[in-house]
């Protein structure tokens, strides 16, 4: 089997872990492009959506609406766009797609951060690929410190 890298996390790559459940990994996204960005990840290697269990089914259900509530709550997201886009695997000439899921967290207002300013916009619009806007490492931070603390007193 081709090594995957979803499989194999060092203590770099789970630096930013806000929630660990029995079949997931929830994380911050390295790429702060909208603020809060986060990923799913499942903890066995599975290649497709279609093949999860139920369990990891109701345990998905489940961490969707606490993370889309926590987005909503500690950063004031209007709404989330979710995704579960396999297409970075299949570029390899031995495609091993690994699931994970993406929510982007959305906001009609500005977003203030220890003093800075962060505006979504393309509000209302499908979400921008390869956005250069990243948030600074000290707002990362805070952002998941908030996020994190939020999680773990509700989950």
């Amino acid at each position: 089997m081709i090594e995957c890298s979803w499989c194999n996390l060092n203590e770099e790559d789970r630096q930013y872990l806000l929630f660990d459940s029995e079949y997931w990994f929830v994380f911050l996204a390295d790429e702060q492009d909208y603020v809060g960005r986060s990923i799913l990840v499942l903890k066995r290697h599975c290649g497709s959506i279609a093949e999860l269990t139920e369990d990891e089914w109701k345990e998905l259900r489940y961490l969707i609406k606490h993370l889309e509530t926590c987005l909503k709550i500690t950063l004031g997201a209007d709404f989330c766009n979710w995704s579960c886009l396999m297409n970075s695997f299949f570029k390899d000439s031995v495609p091993n797609p690994h699931v994970h899921i993406h929510v982007r967290p959305r906001y009609r207002n500005s977003l203030v951060i220890n003093g800075n300013i962060y505006n979504d916009n393309e509000f209302g619009h499908h979400y921008a690929l390869k956005k250069k806007e990243q948030i600074k490492e000290q707002d990362r931070k805070m952002v998941y410190q908030t996020m994190k603390s939020w999680l773990n007193s509700q989950i």
